[in-house]
């Protein structure tokens, strides 16, 4: 494990033991964990929601690592999040993308807005609904442009809608996101922006998680994705758990099926993320 998600780790006594007031008026786990492009969300999918507990009158500031490992590529990625008031959230992540067998790393960072348009994720009558979008710039340009990348830089836009249901499930709440994004990022643009197969289009994200009580959470996403390069570049999808011990921390394990990557067939592994939120 690198020594980023260690030196966070080490922190977490110390953010447990704090003794703050309970943050907001939000109920526990609600604003889900952080997406490894750093916007509020699930780990593959931005959700509606905004990250952090903050309400109307609340500033919140969230951090998180997270680390990926498949079978041949290792994924990290560290940032944070500033809600503010529960209408508009920044965020930053720094990616590294450690390709094993060749011992070759990319690394991109990525600056995200998102407003909160309408909605309550759990008092409105119509899903909260979200917009916001992903900038990303690439520092390793070299292997995207052998591969037929266009660009080295490149936005994805997106619209989320999310909605919590009480009780809906034999008694349990349940969660559901669907997110429409459109991008020409090569897995994710680790590999690039566009290529020879490139075309503006759209691409369906879904999340849907069960919470088997205030601190626990087990769930799906699935992420289409775009096929520039024409190197048969595969969807992601994913099964996790959440545990979210108060509105401080949460912690999130998850099973990765991630296809094959530049032809790389059989990318399945596990995922670690721990995200910490604090609101003023």
């Amino acid at each position: 494990m690198k020594m980023h998600v260690i030196k966070l780790l080490l922190l977490l006594p110390m953010l447990l033991a704090a003794n703050m007031s309970v943050a907001g008026g939000k109920l526990l786990a609600t604003p889900g964990v952080a997406q490894v492009e750093g916007s509020g969300g699930g780990g593959l999918v931005p959700w509606a929601q905004l990250a952090g507990y903050a309400t109307e009158d609340e500033i919140a500031l969230s951090t998180f690592c997270s680390q990926a490992n498949v079978k041949d590529f290792q994924l990290n990625s560290c940032g944070g999040q500033v809600n503010f008031y529960d209408r508009l959230e920044l965020s930053f992540a720094k990616q590294t993308f450690n390709v094993e067998p060749l011992s070759l790393t990319l690394s991109q960072n990525i600056m995200g807005a998102k407003v909160r348009i309408y909605g309550d994720l759990v008092y409105s009558s119509w899903p909260q609904l979200s917009a916001g979008i992903q900038h990303k710039s690439l520092a390793s340009k070299e292997v995207p442009y052998s591969l037929g990348a266009a660009r080295a830089s490149g936005t994805d836009a997106y619209l989320a809608a999310s909605k919590l249901h009480l009780g809906l499930l034999a008694g349990y709440n349940v969660l559901w996101n669907l997110t429409t994004r459109y991008s020409d990022a090569n897995e994710m643009g680790l590999l690039g922006f566009g290529g020879p197969n490139s075309t503006p289009s759209l691409h369906t994200e879904g999340s849907v998680a069960i919470l088997l009580n205030k601190h626990l959470a087990v769930g799906s996403e699935y992420r289409q994705k775009p096929d520039n390069l024409g190197l048969n570049e595969s969807d992601w999808q994913d099964v996790f758990i959440a545990w979210f011990p108060n509105k401080y921390i949460n912690i999130t394990a998850a099973y990765l099926d991630l296809g094959a990557i530049a032809k790389v067939p059989d990318q399945t592994g596990w995922y670690l993320s721990i995200s910490g939120s604090y609101s003023l």
